[in-house]
């Protein structure tokens, strides 16, 4: 069965910077396209960034492009969120996704079949 673990979250100001890692176990890494999802308290769990495959294709939310960049590691199982230029309105529980041959195009949470147990980023003002 496949387990994600997401790492890395924390408190930081507003303009900072913070490196996600998700581990990826228990099946074929190379087999799923891999995304990063938000969830802020009261809101809907929002799309923030999907990784193909091989990792020659990502896509962004528009609220996060220019300033987080997802990519991933085959040989070590990880897939990795950089977040840069931090704003207030980043605060959220981030959540690991994997998609069974999905490819970058998975933007909905309906689309991935496994996810994390989150990791907590905190921007302050």
């Amino acid at each position: 069965q496949v387990q994600l673990v997401e790492s890395g979250g924390g408190l930081v100001q507003a303009g900072g910077s913070l490196r996600l890692s998700c581990a990826f176990s228990g099946r074929t890494f190379r087999s799923y396209a891999m995304g990063w999802f938000r969830q802020a308290p009261g809101k809907e769990r929002e799309f923030v960034a999907t990784i193909s495959l091989s990792g020659g294709r990502t896509s962004y939310a528009d609220s996060v492009k220019g300033r987080f960049t997802i990519s991933r590691d085959n040989a070590k199982n990880m897939v990795y969120l950089q977040m840069n230029s931090l704003k207030p309105e980043d605060t959220a529980v981030y959540y690991c996704a994997a998609d069974y041959f999905g490819g970058a195009a998975s933007f909905s949470v309906t689309g991935y079949d496994y996810w994390g147990q989150g990791t907590q980023v905190t921007v302050s003002s």
